[in-house]
């Protein structure tokens, strides 16, 4: 074990400024900071800072990985006061501040701020992400990609050699946002960009069940733009059982109320909780492991500790949180930074106000729901807000270059360029005896 201390040359003497995170909350508070007079180390599990409202669109193979997905090191090699460190915090020791990476190291910090972010969450049912991954990283998009090829491949192999035509079914659990975008792409991965592949099972049959366990889909939105997102997941074949709760997950079927239903793959969308190191800050948490924080973002335990992304639970003055948002964690991120600048220039606080500039799902070619500035839109003019303002915040002008690209050869063929299964024909088949286990 050892202490690490800032590497950057000429920022050995500056308040040293650690943040845990690289992702959306995390890398805005670091490019904020960037060639400031503070001395900054941010630490993360992975080397790379993922898009991840394009995760889906891996996870149904209109995308690679690196195509959402940029390098940290690359990201900020202009920040002269940034060094990245490969790592996982554990702990804290906040009467020293330090914090405390995997292996016992220690890092020094003046100024904290804590952007873990969070994890799917299967209420208590842990057993059931074996059976159900959910979609928070590159590598559960790879995965879910890899179901649901490997499940067309799989019901063309059994008709191929006994005859029989079972075309699969996939069941997406949770009417969010992520659930709603999952279940318009496989159906559209089913009825269309496959439909000419397959020579034996007819992919435009393949069943897509979305369960919801309130009165309707995307219930974050005003009820007409939920019913639209409803109508436009029904014109592409997804049956939607709202006030379905799932009650059990088995290898080839999901319980819900006391139906069963037989499945190839199972897609978890729903349930979240905060990264577990909010508990670790010694400080009050709520239900689902967020961090109870003061109006400038800090806890109430140490002032120069802030938490901020979807570890932050902040209530805004209508008494609402903010959103698990990317941009509610892109405007913490920044604002606890200025925050840290202006102890340092000896100026007050400011406390945190969000500002919503709208939401939108999309749910399939030229399909989507849109709330931007209090104008509620549906079909292809939102569903175009949506691709125009996710190539904007997209990272890497490499990036918004390729994906671009990629949308507008899927838009014009609805060919997925990204539909690789990794593995062999022996994982293949083990994967078959375990999908029909009881």
């Amino acid at each position: 074990m050892f202490f690490l201390q800032q590497k950057t040359i000429g920022t050995e003497n500056l308040p040293q400024v650690v943040i845990i995170g690289g992702g959306f909350g995390g890398l805005w508070a670091a490019k904020e900071l960037k060639n400031k007079p503070v001395s900054v180390t941010l630490i993360d599990r992975k080397n790379h800072h993922c898009f991840q409202p394009l995760l889906y669109q891996v996870a149904t193979a209109v995308l690679s990985p690196g195509e959402i997905a940029s390098p940290l090191r690359r990201i900020l090699y202009r920040a002269r006061n940034v060094e990245v460190i490969l790592g996982e915090a554990k702990d804290f020791d906040l009467r020293n501040h330090q914090v405390v990476l995997e292996g016992g190291d220690r890092l020094d910090f003046d100024y904290l701020i804590v952007a873990a972010g969070a994890r799917h969450s299967y209420f208590g049912n842990d057993r059931w992400e074996m059976f159900a991954p959910g979609l928070k990283t590159i590598e559960d998009a790879l995965e879910m990609r890899r179901r649901i090829l490997l499940a067309f491949e799989l019901a063309e192999r059994e008709a191929f050699f006994s005859g029989i035509r079972r075309e699969p079914t996939f069941v997406v659990v949770g009417g969010g946002p992520t659930g709603v975008e999952l279940a318009g792409a496989v159906a559209d991965i089913a009825r269309q960009a496959l439909a000419a592949d397959f020579k034996v099972i007819d992919t435009k049959k393949s069943r897509v069940v979305l369960f919801e366990g309130s009165d309707r889909i995307l219930n974050t939105y005003t009820p007409e733009l939920s019913a639209s997102a409803l109508r436009q997941l029904e014109e592409l074949g997804v049956e939607i059982r709202l006030n379905s709760f799932v009650r059990a997950i088995e290898p080839g079927r999901v319980q819900a109320g006391d139906e069963w239903i037989d499945c190839d793959v199972v897609l978890w969308a729903t349930g979240v909780e905060a990264s577990p190191l909010g508990k670790l800050l010694g400080t009050k948490t709520d239900r689902a492991g967020r961090v109870l924080v003061n109006k400038d973002l800090s806890i109430a335990e140490d002032p120069n500790v802030f938490v901020i992304g979807d570890m932050a639970y902040f209530q805004q003055e209508d008494g609402t949180a903010v959103p698990g948002v990317s941009p509610a964690a892109m405007q913490m991120g920044a604002h606890s930074a200025k925050n840290i600048l202006a102890d340092i220039s000896g100026k007050p606080r400011s406390d945190f106000h969000y500002i919503d500039k709208g939401s939108m799902a999309t749910i399939g070619r030229s399909r989507a729901i849109a709330d931007v500035f209090g104008l509620k839109v549906s079909g292809f003019i939102a569903w175009f807000f949506w691709l125009f303002l996710h190539i904007v915040f997209l990272i890497g002008f490499r990036n918004r270059i390729v994906v671009m690209t990629e949308w507008f050869w899927a838009y014009l063929t609805r060919e997925r360029s990204a539909r690789l299964i990794t593995g062999d024909a022996e994982e293949l088949s083990a994967a078959k005896r375990f999908m029909e286990s009881d």
